[in-house]
């Protein structure tokens, strides 16, 4: 596998048709994202920086981000070392506030919840999430913690 990935997207402020930047409260925050060959993502600020809250926005999408990369990680560790895990779910959360007079997330938790085969080894399964999140390379990008809150379970 090559040392060196690359990734590309257009983004586009759709929200222009509304008007322009006149003022800080007139304008639309509404975006388009587009990656070639894949479905196209319509976005907006969130509502508290007067967003659609219909739609997702940045925030959302790095919270995703994490996660998604931490559940892809973790599953390629479980195939590789014989953890059957037959579901997953993560409700996963994060924090945004001042910190050092920026606003920024300062921490995220991620709180998967699994179901594996029976006879699986649940110490193995367990430590899993820690060897994911070190290998997780969206987690690794972050300048805070990623905290992790696994429950696994028995399938019936």
């Amino acid at each position: 596998m090559a040392h060196e990935h690359h990734f590309a997207a257009l983004i586009s402020w759709t929200g222009a048709s509304a008007g322009p930047t006149a003022t800080y409260r007139s304008y639309s925050r509404e975006f388009r994202i587009q990656v070639e060959g894949k479905p196209d993502l319509t976005g907006s600020a969130d509502a508290v920086f007067l967003g659609d809250a219909s739609l997702h926005n940045p925030e959302d999408y790095l919270v995703i981000a994490i996660s998604t990369c931490h559940l892809l990680s973790y599953l390629a560790l479980a195939a590789r070392k014989g953890v059957l895990v037959t579901s997953y779910t993560d409700e996963a959360t994060a924090t945004m506030t001042m910190k050092d007079g920026k606003t920024r997330f300062v921490e995220a938790t991620l709180r998967p919840r699994m179901t594996v085969a029976r006879g699986t080894d649940l110490a193995l399964a367990m430590q899993l999430h820690h060897e994911a999140n070190a290998e997780c390379y969206i987690a690794n990008s972050l300048n805070f913690p990623v905290h992790h809150l696994p429950e696994i379970t028995v399938e019936g």
